[in-house]
């Protein structure tokens, strides 16, 4: 009596376990992209935190006896030394802001656009100008608060 044997898989496991495959990744891989836009998200809203708290925190420390502020624009951020803004001034400190969020609005002071400045009292630490900052990724926002004592919050 000859038993015969069968090594190796037959084309129809190999379609079912192309076709799980198939499944698993259309179910996961939106998943991930959604992870990845709401990191994107998170950093950007942590970034304009750090750099409004850093520029506060400078200018209490009187750092180069010097007043402290921050730049908004739609794709970056910019730290600055003084009262005005000057974008050819070497010493400003930029951070990108990753796509795909962006600063979709800037409201200081009652004014709104796409970009904007503050900067923070030498020896308060208040800031000249309150409002908020709108950070954005397709459909999702978190708005960044700043209050008359310098706090600042996130919804």
């Amino acid at each position: 009596m000859t038993k015969f044997y069968k090594k190796g898989i037959t084309i129809i496991e190999l379609v079912i376990v192309l076709f799980i495959i198939g499944i698993l990744a259309s179910v996961t891989l939106p998943q991930f992209s959604k992870m990845k836009e709401n990191q994107a998200l998170k950093n950007a809203t942590g970034d304009i935190v750090s750099a409004l708290h850093g520029a506060q925190s400078q200018s209490l420390a009187s750092v180069n006896f010097s007043e402290y502020g921050v730049h908004f624009q739609s794709d970056k951020i910019i730290i600055f030394k003084g009262t005005v803004f000057l974008e050819s001034d070497a010493n400003n400190k930029i951070i990108n802001i990753v796509t795909p969020a962006s600063i979709s609005n800037v409201t200081l002071a009652g004014v709104s656009g796409t970009s904007g400045d503050i900067y923070f009292n030498r020896l308060s630490g208040v800031p000249n100008k309150t409002g908020a900052i709108t950070v954005s990724i397709s459909s999702v926002s978190k708005i960044i608060t700043i209050s008359a004592t310098g706090a600042v919050s996130i919804n």
